[in-house]
């Protein structure tokens, strides 16, 4: 059954419009102007050099709601059927600024779990930006092309139960949208799942600007405690060891992109994607071209503070 939707004080949640696997959550201004004080008792800097500051920060979040906020994004993110919110104010102001976005995200994840280090950016976070020209060595900053769907951690050895990704700002921008698929979704799975290519293992590798100087092996698809399909997967990084493996990756590319079950959207700013980083794949749209075209992102992505029961 889908998480059902719960009364919080402060919070408007409902189904997201395009799927109701993807809980949508606004904050109420009167939440935001109750953090803005305990926010401020931390800059970045802080939070960046003592961890223990990100937990302070999410407690004051969850307190306001007599720890019911937790408790609820945990309940969405472990149920197979949901696994995914996005949430955000529900109102834009000159109190939120990007500083306050990044601490609210910090919040967020801490009530989830341990974020991973980042190495592209050497924090617990990474943050960048979506230009009109870009030299770099992936598709991240690729303003113009197609992020296929995929799911992240592919190549660190760090588990990746999780995945925030949260907007903090654009400007000049047309197209970019959003693009998500629950596995359950995919027209494609059992044919995938039930190809023993995919049990096998892999090699994944990293460009330089991940700052990763090894490479590990692990299958593409698994199964979780309930015997059900689990996917890691991104196309950019993959070594296929043979001709076998390399049309498996193939034809798992063209079948993820030809999905009609795909949930496409703009992402308003100030919003935070949160999903289940083993059956939510993610990507997105190309942009329209402008010169003046600026997005930046921030992401956080970690493990669960500790085994979680799936339903």
């Amino acid at each position: 059954m889908y998480e059902g939707l719960k009364n919080i004080e402060g919070f408007e949640i409902a189904f997201h419009e395009k799927s109701k696997r993807i809980i949508n959550i606004k904050i109420e201004d009167q939440i935001i102007d109750r953090l803005i004080f305990p926010f401020k008792k931390f800059d970045i800097t802080a939070l960046e050099y003592k961890p223990f500051t990100r937990f302070t920060i999410a407690k004051s979040l969850n307190d306001i709601t007599s720890g019911e906020l937790s408790v609820f994004l945990n309940s969405i993110l472990i149920n197979r059927n949901n696994g995914c919110f996005i949430i955000g104010p529900k109102n834009l102001s000159t109190k939120i600024d990007q500083t306050f976005l990044v601490k609210l995200s910090t919040a967020i994840s801490h009530l989830i779990g341990n974020p991973n280090h980042d190495s592209m950016a050497g924090k617990y976070y990474a943050r960048f930006h979506v230009k009109h020209e870009d030299n770099s060595d992936s598709y991240l900053r690729k303003a113009y092309i197609n992020m296929d769907l995929h799911t992240d951690g592919t190549y660190v050895k760090e588990k990746t139960d999780w995945l925030l990704m949260s907007k903090l700002e654009e400007k000049n921008v047309q197209g970019g949208e959003t693009s998500l698929l629950h596995l359950d979704d995919w027209e494609h799975l059992n044919e995938m799942f039930n190809d023993e290519v995919g049990k096998q293992n892999f090699i994944w590798g990293s460009p330089k600007s991940k700052n990763i100087d090894y490479k590990v092996e692990h299958s593409v698809f698994s199964k979780d405690e309930e015997g059900r399909a689990q996917i890691s997967y991104i196309d950019q990084f993959p070594e296929p060891k043979n001709m076998e493996q390399g049309l498996f990756l193939q034809k798992l590319s063209d079948a993820l992109e030809e999905s009609k079950n795909k949930v496409v959207f703009p992402l308003p700013p100030g919003s935070t994607v949160f999903s289940n980083n083993y059956f939510w794949l993610h990507g997105r749209k190309p942009f329209k071209k402008d010169v003046n075209l600026s997005r930046e992102l921030l992401r956080i992505r970690g493990a669960f503070f500790k085994q979680q029961a799936r339903v």
